[in-house]
C-alpha cells in the first residue's frame, strides 16, 4: 500500500489518484504520449534503471500524438483529437451532469483560449536570462487549472481536485524539478478580450531532492521553493496569431526576485477538451451576469483613502461654517459703539515683589522657613499709590528702583518672582480694559503705520463694532499721534529703513489707543528719544488723560525726564531701592516736600533732576516710618469705593476679584502656595474677536508680508530649481544596473537630506517673529491656534511644500525614475509628508528653546542623526543591537524606504552582468540585500510619517499654548 503520493496525488487503496499528466503508483512519472482520457492506462515516462532517485525521470524524448502538445502531451489542439480520444475510451458517460439530455449539443470541442470552462491544461516555456545563465537547457511549466471538474468529459480522469484549483510542475530538460498546488481559485476574464487571470490561495510547493534546481545544480533553490506559500496568480494575455500567449506566475517571494511581473512564461499553449453544451451554458451564464468585468469596483485602500480625505474636508467645512455662524452672531449682538462706559482709576496697596538671590541655586528657596525672607532680593517694598481718570502719573527713580517692575505688575504681566499686595480698578462700568506699552518697540516691519493700527483695531475692538467705525478710530488715533505724514510708510526695522524712532514709539502707543483702554500703562515711553520726540509723546499722553469725553488714567515710568516733560505729569511717584519716597501731586510739590525734611532745593533747578538726586542716595530719615514690615503684613486696608479688585498670585499673575473684600497675600503664603482666589476678573480678559476673524486678520497680514517681501519666496523657489537641476544632472538617466540602482537610492537620499536641512529656515523664521507673537499674545490680539494656522497656510505651504514639489519634480524626470503617473504622485506624497514632519519638528525646537542658536544646533544634529540611521550609509540589519532601535525614531528612514519601495514597485528590473553571468532580477531583491528595506512597507511608512506629523503637531500646539508666553 502506497504510503505517500507525489505531485499532491490522493491515496486510493494501494495506489494513488493522480493529477492529469502524471501517473504511476506514486504519481511520480510524467505522461509520455497518449491522451488525457486514458487515465491510469496512459503511457508514462519509464523509471530509470537506478531507481534510487526520481530525479532522472525525463520526458524530453516523448513524442505526442497528432493534435496534442506540451510537455507530457496534455494540451489538446484540435476538436478531432478530443473527439477521437474520448471515443476511444470505453464506458464513457454520454452526458454531462446538471445539463438535461436531449436539449444540448454534446459535440466535443478543444478550447485553446486562456479561459477555462471546466478543466484544462497549459504548457509554457520559462525564459529568464538569469535562470538561463545558470540552467541553460529548456525549462517548461505545466499547469492544470480546474474550474468545475463535474463539467469535464471524464470527471475523475480529465479533471482533478476541487472547484477552483491548480496543479503545476516545472520541468528542466524534461525532468521534473518541483511541483505546486493551490485552491480557492477565481477566474477573471478581464474585459473579455481573451485574457485570463487566476487568483488562488493556500499555495504550497515541493522541491524534488537532488534535481538540478534542488541540490543537483549550481544553485540550490530548495530552501526557497519548499517555503512558497500564500496567494498565487496565473495571468495570461491575449493570444497571438499562432495561438500562443505570454503568461506570468506571480507570488510574493517570486515577485521579489523576478519583479512585480512575476516569473515570465512565454509561448504558452492552452488545451481543454470540453463539450459544446458546457461552453454554451457557461458562456450564457457569464454574459447574463450583472458583474461587468470592465468596470471593476474600487479597491478597499482607495475607498479608505477617499473616505479619510472626505472626512477631513467635511470636518474643515464644518468648522468653517461653525466659525462663520459664531462670527455672524457676535457681529449682530450688543451695541455697535466701542466707547467707554465711564472713567476708571487704578489703585495699588502694599505691593511688594521678591526674587530669590542667584546664589541660592535652583532649590535653595524651598529649604527656607516660611517667614524667612533674608535670602530674597526685595525689588518692591510695600508700594502704595492711586491714579484717577484724567490724571497722568510719572514713576521716577534711578536705575534699579523698581519702576519697570511696578508698571508690569500693574499691567498684570507674568512675573518670575513672588508678588504680594493688592490692585484694584474702581470703575462705574464693565470690566476695565488695561493697555500696556512696553519699553521696546516690537512692530511688524513690513506693514505701514495705518495697516499696523488697523490690525490692532480689528482684533482688539469688539466684534460687533463695524469695520467702518474701526477705520474711523484708526484715523482718529493717527491724527492725535501726529502720524499723518507717515500714514502709508512701512514701519521698517534695523535692516530696512522706515519711520523714525519717535514715530515708532507713537505707533506702539497707538496700538493700545485704538483699543480704547480705560487705563494706559507705559514703560519708559520716552527712552531713547530726543527732546522734541519725547515732548510729542508726552503731549499725546496728556491729551489722552485729559480728554473731556473719555478721561483716561495714564501711568508711565520715566527714566530721566526734561523739565518740560516733567511738568506734563499731574502725579509723581518717586521710588528708591524699591520703596516709595513720595507719592502725590507733581510740579514743585515734591521739591517742597523734601525741602521740609532738610534736603535743600535750589530754585530754577530741574525738579526731576533734583528728585533723582534725592532717590539715588536718600537719607534714612526720609523713608516713610509708617510702612509696615513685609513679614508682618497680613491684611492691608481696603481702598474706599472699590467696585472691582483682584489679588496677585506668587507668579505675579492677576487673580480674580469681586466687590467683596479680598485679603492681600503675605509672605507667609509665599512658601506654601496656599492662596485664596477671588471671583470675577479684575480686568477685561479673553479675545475681542472671534476665531474666524482672528484667522482672517492674521492671514491677511501674513499675505501682505509675503507679497511685499518676495526675497525669501523667490529665494526658496530659485534654490529649489537650481538644486533640482543639479541633482537631476548628477543622476541624469540613471541606468538599471546594480550600480545604477544604488545611484537611484542615492538620489532619493539626497532629496530627503536636502529637505531635512532646508527646513531649518522655518526654525529661523519662528525665532525671528517670536517677540512680535509674544507681545501680541500678551495683549490678547489672537489665540495661539489662529497664529499657528496662519503660519501653516502662509509659511509651510509656499515656503516649504511648493519648493519641495519643484526640486522633486525636476529631479524625478531628469533622473529617469519610474515613469508611471501613480508612482510619481506617490513619490511626491512621501516627500511632502516628510517636509511637513520636518517643518513641524523645527517649529517645535523654535518654540521649545528661547535661544535660537541652541535650536538650530539641535536641528542640524538631528538631521545628521537621520542621515546616519536612514539605511543608506549603513545596512539597517548590520547596526549593533544596542543602537539598532534608533532607526525607529528616524523619519528619514521611513521616507527613504517608502521612496525606494515606490521605485521598485513600478516593476523595476535589474539588468546587469556579474562575472559573465547575466542578471535579470527584481530591483526589490537588490533593495533588500543592499539596504534592508521591506518591499511591502510603503503604506506602513506613510502611516508612520503621519504619526510623526501628528506627534510634532500636537507638540507644537502644546508648547505654544503652555510655554511660548510673555514672562518678565
Amino acid at each position: 500500500m502506497a504510503t505517500s503520493c507525489e505531485n499532491y496525488g490522493v491515496v486510493n487503496g494501494s495506489t494513488c489518484a493522480c493529477p492529469v499528466g502524471v501517473g504511476g503508483s506514486t504519481c511520480s512519472q510524467p505522461a509520455c504520449g497518449g491522451t488525457i482520457f486514458q487515465g491510469s492506462s496512459r503511457s508514462l515516462v519509464p523509471l530509470p534503471s537506478n531507481a534510487n532517485t526520481l530525479a532522472n525521470i525525463t520526458a524530453a524524448s516523448c513524442s505526442c500524438e497528432s493534435g496534442w502538445k506540451g510537455t507530457g502531451c496534455n494540451v489538446c489542439q484540435t476538436a478531432s483529437a478530443c473527439q477521437s480520444g474520448f471515443a476511444a475510451v470505453s464506458g464513457s458517460s454520454s452526458s454531462t451532469p446538471n445539463i438535461p439530455t436531449g436539449q444540448v449539443n454534446e459535440t466535443m470541442v478543444c478550447n485553446t483560449a486562456p479561459r477555462i470552462y471546466a478543466a484544462g491544461s497549459m504548457s509554457c516555456d520559462v525564459q529568464n536570462p538569469t535562470l538561463q545563465a545558470l540552467y541553460p537547457r529548456a525549462a517548461n511549466l505545466n499547469i492544470l487549472r480546474t474550474l468545475n471538474p463535474a463539467f469535464t468529459p471524464l470527471p475523475n480522469i480529465t479533471g482533478f481536485g476541487t472547484n477552483g484549483s491548480i496543479y503545476a510542475q516545472l520541468f528542466y530538460d524534461g525532468i521534473e524539478q518541483f511541483y505546486c498546488k493551490a485552491d480557492s481559485c477565481t477566474q477573471d476574464l478581464g474585459s473579455g478580450d481573451g485574457s485570463s487571470e487566476w487568483d488562488c490561495n493556500n499555495l504550497q510547493c515541493t522541491c524534488r531532492q537532488h534535481s538540478s534546481f534542488c541540490g543537483g545544480g549550481p544553485l540550490d533553490l530548495g530552501g526557497i521553493l519548499n517555503f512558497l506559500n500564500g496567494t498565487v496568480s496565473v495571468s495570461c494575455g491575449v493570444p497571438a496569431s499562432d495561438g500562443t500567449a505570454s503568461c506570468a506566475f506571480k507570488q510574493s517571494t517570486i515577485n521579489s526576485v523576478f519583479g512585480n511581473g512575476g516569473l515570465t512564461l512565454d509561448g504558452c499553449v492552452f488545451g481543454e477538451c470540453v463539450r459544446q453544451n458546457v461552453v454554451d451554458t457557461v458562456s450564457a451564464s457569464t454574459s447574463n451576469s450583472t458583474d461587468d468585468p470592465s468596470h471593476s469596483s474600487l479597491s478597499g485602500g482607495v475607498i479608505a483613502g477617499l473616505a479619510v480625505i472626505g472626512a477631513l474636508v467635511g470636518l474643515a467645512l464644518f468648522f468653517l461654517a461653525f466659525g462663520w455662524w459664531v462670527q455672524r452672531r457676535a457681529r449682530r449682538s450688543g451695541t455697535s459703539s466701542s466707547s467707554k462706559m465711564g472713567g476708571t482709576s487704578v489703585e495699588w496697596t502694599h505691593v511688594s515683589y521678591f526674587v530669590p538671590n542667584s546664589a541660592q541655586g535652583l532649590f535653595g528657596y524651598f529649604g527656607r522657613s516660611k517667614r524667612d525672607l533674608s535670602d530674597h532680593k526685595v525689588v518692591l517694598d510695600n508700594v502704595t499709590g492711586r491714579v484717577l481718570p484724567g490724571q497722568m502719573m510719572a514713576i521716577l527713580g534711578p536705575s534699579g528702583a523698581g519702576k519697570t517692575t511696578l508698571i508690569e505688575i500693574l499691567a498684570g504681566k507674568s512675573k518670575t518672582g513672588h508678588t504680594t499686595g493688592k490692585i484694584t480698578f474702581p470703575s462705574s462700568g464693565a470690566a476695565p480694559r488695561v493697555g500696556f506699552v512696553p519699553q521696546q518697540d516690537i512692530l511688524p516691519p513690513m506693514l505701514t503705520v495705518h495697516e499696523a493700527l488697523l490690525f490692532s483695531a480689528r482684533l482688539r475692538l469688539p466684534e460687533n463694532v463695524p469695520d467702518s467705525e474701526k477705520l474711523a478710530r484708526v484715523d482718529d488715533v493717527i491724527d492725535k499721534l501726529g502720524l499723518n505724514a507717515v500714514r502709508d510708510v512701512r514701519i521698517g526695522d534695523g535692516e530696512k529703513r522706515g519711520i523714525s524712532g519717535g514715530e515708532m514709539r507713537r505707533v506702539s502707543i497707538g496700538l493700545e489707543l485704538v483699543a480704547r483702554p480705560d487705563v494706559l500703562l507705559l514703560d519708559e515711553p520716552t527712552s531713547g528719544l530726543d527732546s522734541v520726540s519725547a515732548r510729542k509723546v508726552a503731549n499725546v499722553l496728556r491729551a489722552l488723560a485729559h480728554d473731556q469725553d473719555n478721561p483716561t488714567a495714564v501711568v508711565a515710568s520715566i527714566h530721566q525726564p526734561s523739565s518740560h516733560l516733567y511738568h506734563t505729569f499731574d502725579q509723581i511717584l518717586l521710588l528708591s531701592h524699591g520703596r516709595a519716597l513720595y507719592s502725590g501731586p507733581g510740579g514743585s510739590a515734591p521739591a517742597q516736600h523734601f525741602s521740609s525734611q532738610g534736603i535743600a532745593y535750589h530754585e530754577g533747578y530741574n525738579v526731576a533732576d533734583y528728585l533723582l538726586d534725592v532717590a539715588s542716595d536718600p537719607p534714612v530719615s526720609i523713608f516713610p516710618m509708617s510702612t509696615p514690615d513685609p513679614a508682618a503684613t497680613l491684611t492691608p486696608p481696603t481702598p474706599p469705593n472699590a467696585s472691582r479688585s483682584a489679588q496677585i498670585d506668587e507668579k505675579g499673575n492677576a487673580g480674580g476679584g469681586s466687590d467683596e473684600h479680598v485679603e492681600a497675600y503675605h509672605p507667609e503664603g509665599l512658601s506654601n502656595g496656599n492662596f485664596k482666589s477671588g471671583g470675577e476678573g479684575r480686568r477685561q480678559s479673553g479675545y475681542a474677536a472671534t476665531f474666524l476673524t482672528q484667522f482672517q486678520v492674521v492671514s491677511g497680514r501674513e499675505w501682505k508680508i509675503l507679497r511685499r517681501d518676495w526675497t525669501l519666496f523667490f529665494a526658496h523657489f530659485a534654490v529649489a530649481a537650481v538644486l533640482g537641476v543639479f541633482c537631476g544632472g548628477l543622476y541624469f538617466k540613471t541606468d538599471i544596473t546594480i550600480a545604477g540602482f544604488q545611484s537611484r537610492v542615492g538620489c532619493l537620499f539626497f532629496l530627503g537630506a536636502l529637505i531635512a536641512f532646508s527646513t531649518l529656515s522655518a526654525l529661523y523664521h519662528v525665532v525671528e517673529i517670536r517677540p512680535l507673537f509674544l507681545r501680541e499674545r500678551s495683549a490678547s490680539y489672537y489665540s495661539p491656534t489662529a497664529w499657528l494656522l496662519s503660519r501653516f497656510v502662509f509659511d509651510v505651504i509656499p515656503l516649504r511644500v511648493i519648493p519641495t514639489i519643484i526640486v522633486s519634480t525636476i529631479t524625478y524626470w531628469m533622473a529617469g525614475l519610474a515613469h508611471e503617473a501613480a508612482n510619481f504622485f506617490k513619490f511626491l506624497f512621501i516627500l511632502v509628508l516628510y517636509t511637513l514632519a520636518m517643518t513641524l519638528y523645527n517649529f517645535l525646537l523654535a518654540c521649545l528653546f528661547n535661544n535660537g542658536g541652541i535650536a538650530i544646533l539641535l536641528s542640524a544634529l538631528s538631521a545628521l542623526y537621520q542621515m546616519t540611521f536612514a539605511g543608506f550609509f549603513v545596512h539597517l540589519n548590520d547596526i549593533p543591537p544596542v543602537l539598532r532601535w534608533l532607526q525607529w525614531l528616524c523619519p528619514l528612514k521611513y521616507t527613504l524606504e517608502a521612496l525606494s519601495v515606490n521605485e521598485v514597485g513600478s516593476g523595476l528590473m535589474i539588468q546587469d552582468t556579474l562575472q559573465g553571468v547575466p542578471v535579470n532580477v527584481s530591483a526589490s531583491l537588490i533593495m533588500n540585500l543592499l539596504f534592508g528595506f521591506g518591499s511591502n512597507n510603503y503604506y506602513r511608512d506613510v502611516l508612520v510619517l503621519f504619526a510623526f506629523i501628528a506627534g510634532f503637531g500636537v507638540g507644537v500646539i502644546g508648547i505654544v499654548w503652555l510655554r511660548v508666553r510673555e514672562r518678565r
